[in-house]
């Protein structure tokens, strides 16, 4: 191509594949300066006018502005600089799009009202440093002033949700369906009492025997039994209730006799709040952690296997 060719707007428009009118829009802007012009007084452009209306078609697809563009074309600005800055602002753009698109479809999903749909909203939109201290409220409300508060330092880390810099749209899901059930004042009394056994148990295993805790123990015991398909209320079941329920005797330093059982009975059901579950289940989407065991069919086979044992 000969550099020395000029080539009028229709030659321009062949050949860049923009249109007569965007070339003269661009030109009246001074973004691409025609280089001479014809005796009729048409506009000529060089072979650099193909480069630069190249370039920027690109720049404006990516979505800069034209005073922008303009700098780049004319080297006043960086290309580098600019691509990072526009980098960074369409990142801050997708992630709330994210936030957007993930607040739509769970209320599409759950039917919400219009007054969670607002509550959703704003507990997607939250900074890092808000999600914190929702969280913080959350932790404290359940687990602060305990005297058994030391022993609980793991489980409060492995119950804090820490949503990614780039989450997926389900994490974000998971986040603001995690972020309700947190400010819920009756799931916090809930756990709170939950964490209040527990501790109360822990207390006196220092002096009654093993740490292990109740809902540890009936896992173990009980778990093998539901996967065997031993009825709960079948003889078979008998040796497995009359083994946690033991533990749990040894825990408290209580004797193994119908309240006991009844006590670890309400215990359990406590502890198989499907919204506990719910917690730990949309928390490890959150963290990106593999799903959760659910134990909600060995606390019921366990709640079942005890209370039938206890009716008078």
């Amino acid at each position: 191509m000969d550099g020395d060719t000029l080539y009028s707007i229709g030659e321009l428009a062949r050949r860049t594949g923009l249109t007569v009118k965007t070339i003269r829009f661009y030109s009246d802007r001074g973004i691409v300066a025609p280089t001479d012009r014809s005796p009729a007084g048409y506009r000529l452009y060089d072979i650099d006018a193909v480069a630069r209306l190249d370039l920027v078609r690109t720049l404006r697809e990516l979505g800069l502005d034209l005073p922008t563009i303009r700098k780049v074309v004319d080297r006043e600005l960086p290309l580098r600089e600019v691509a990072a800055a526009h980098a960074e602002a369409l990142a801050v753009q997708i992630r709330v799009l994210r936030l957007r698109r993930a607040v739509l479809t769970a209320v599409a999903e759950r039917g919400s009202t219009p007054e969670e749909t607002e509550l959703m909203h704003r507990l997607a939109q939250l900074s890092e440093d808000e999600r914190r201290r929702l969280i913080g409220g959350f932790l404290d409300a359940v687990f602060g002033g305990l005297d058994a508060a030391p022993a609980f330092a793991g489980v409060m880390r492995s119950m804090t949700p820490e949503l990614p810099d780039h989450p997926e749209e389900e994490q974000v899901q998971a986040w603001v369906e995690l972020a309700e059930l947190s400010v819920d004042p009756d799931f916090r009394a809930a756990v709170r009492r939950i964490t209040e056994d527990q501790a109360a148990e822990l207390a006196l295993s220092d002096t009654a025997g093993p740490r292990r805790d109740i809902a540890t123990a009936v896992r173990d015991q009980a778990g093998p039994a539901l996967a065997a398909g031993i009825d709960p209320a079948s003889p078979g079941a008998d040796p497995i209730v009359a083994a946690f329920s033991a533990h749990y005797a040894r825990l408290l330093g209580s004797p193994d006799d119908v309240e006991l059982r009844r006590r670890l009975a309400t215990r359990l059901e406590s502890v198989n709040d499907p919204r506990r579950e719910r917690y730990l289940q949309l928390l490890a989407v959150v963290n990106g952690w593999p799903a959760p065991e659910s134990l909600a069919p060995v606390f019921d086979w366990s709640v079942e296997a005890l209370r039938d044992r206890t009716r008078q």
